[in-house]
């Protein structure tokens, strides 16, 4: 790449004003003669020049694309380059230094649209995550919702159908209430405007063009006379903000409970709770069982107590600490031994330890289940079961979700758990 003593001034902006620009930045404009100016904005800029300028402008109208390469490789002299925001971020910038060495590439960010919107929302905004879906499908969007992060910002594109296609993921991905969804429009312009949609009813017919969208997690009530008795929604437990896949996936849950051939009477223990989602589901669907939650993560606990009210059930005890200590306790005896148990959120190591402690004092009938997703562990931990006159049966469960895409939908893939089952 040839090196060249002219320079691309590469201005970002958030107003069509000239008087908003800083003065360094008014009088690089008025001394430079070419200036490219994308479409969607190129009469209010050359409006610009229109003031008495002693040096008449060369404007090109931009496209974003080989043209504006070529027209900017074809000039001998400075030009400047107006973009939104800031240049390096979702912008032109990467195009830009892509095609020009760095020598002659200068920026000049402004605030960013995201920026904008959180000041304008009165939201902070230091661990928001930010996905851009112009001109680019909607895979990493997917990834950053699954995550559940508390502030969600989203680059659309006008052009397809961003906000039917952000509406939709929420929806399949049983989110739809989770996030409140503001719709924030020419930010930072003249014709500003910043609106809180209800997802339940129809996106508004007249938006502009000029647009962005900003999820923020919802705050509310979980009255448990709404929540099903069977096959809970994800989203009505509470997890760990920076661990939020710490949760037995719907799917894998109904199944492990069904598995789990739930008495009407009878102890339970879940170990490895995370938030619980296993062990209340069955106090809700079985009542009468006494269910004991076990779980080393500091905090675990009080997660475990905010979703038994969001259940309105209630665990016969929750244990914080590490199951090793539990196991090794000197009154292990005086626990009420487990009719079912669930043994999860550990190594094989302590899986083993689990059933050499317990499976020996289970009643007959008496179900434990691990849900497995380490393939190499499976045979050792089936042989012990079967040591312990278990018998046994492995299952394995995969699972897909429909995720839409401009032209349809594909199937996007849940993490596969084998079920080990054993039966006394």
């Amino acid at each position: 790449m040839t090196e060249k003593k002219r320079k691309i001034h590469v201005i970002g902006i958030n107003s069509y004003k000239f008087e908003d620009l800083p003065p360094k930045l008014q009088n690089l404009f008025l001394e430079t003669v070419y200036i490219a100016v994308p479409n969607s904005y190129f009469e209010k800029i050359k409006s610009w020049s229109q003031n008495n300028l002693e040096k008449k402008k060369s404007f090109f109208a931009s496209k974003s694309n080989n043209e504006m390469i070529n027209w900017l490789k074809s000039q001998k002299s400075d030009v400047i380059l107006i973009s939104r925001g800031d240049p390096l971020w979702f912008g032109i910038g990467r195009i830009l230094l892509e095609n020009f060495s760095k020598d002659e590439l200068s920026f000049y960010p402004s605030n960013t649209c995201i920026q904008i919107a959180f000041s304008k929302l009165k939201i902070p905004w230091q661990d928001t995550v930010n996905v851009s879906i112009h001109g680019r499908d909607s895979i990493k969007l997917v990834e950053a919702l699954k995550a559940k992060p508390s502030n969600l910002a989203i680059i659309t594109d006008s052009n397809n159908k961003s906000l039917e296609i952000i509406k939709k993921h929420l929806l399949e991905l049983n989110l739809i209430d989770f996030y409140n969804f503001w719709l924030c429009e020419e930010i930072g312009f003249d014709n500003e405007n910043i609106r809180k949609l209800n997802l339940n009813e129809s996106l508004p017919s007249e938006i502009s063009s000029l647009n962005i969208v900003v999820l923020t997690k919802a705050k509310k009530n979980f009255p448990n006379n709404n929540i099903p008795l069977f096959g809970i929604n994800d989203s009505i437990f509470k997890t760990f903000d920076d661990r939020p896949n710490l949760l037995t996936k719907r799917e894998i849950r109904v199944q492990i409970l069904a598995d789990l051939e739930l008495p009407k009477n009878g102890v339970i223990w879940d170990i490895g709770a995370g938030c619980g989602s296993i062990g209340l589901e069955a106090l809700k669907l079985r009542p009468n069982l006494d269910l004991f939650c076990i779980d080393k993560r500091i905090g675990s606990k009080a997660l475990i107590l905010e979703n038994s009210k969001r259940l309105g059930v209630k665990p016969k005890f929750i244990f914080e600490e590490d199951i090793n200590y539990t196991l090794n306790m000197n009154n292990l005896s005086s626990l009420v031994k487990p009719n079912r148990l669930i043994i999860g959120g550990c190594d094989k190591k302590t899986k083993l330890q689990i059933i050499n402690k317990l499976a020996q004092d289970m009643d007959i009938g008496g179900i434990i289940v691990i849900p497995i997703i380490d393939i190499q562990s499976i045979k050792e931990l089936k042989e012990k079961l079967e040591d312990k006159n278990f018998k046994t049966n492995l299952n394995l469960i995969q699972t897909y979700k429909r995720l839409s895409i401009a032209d349809g939908m594909r199937l996007e893939p849940n993490n596969p758990v084998f079920l080990l089952k054993g039966k006394k």
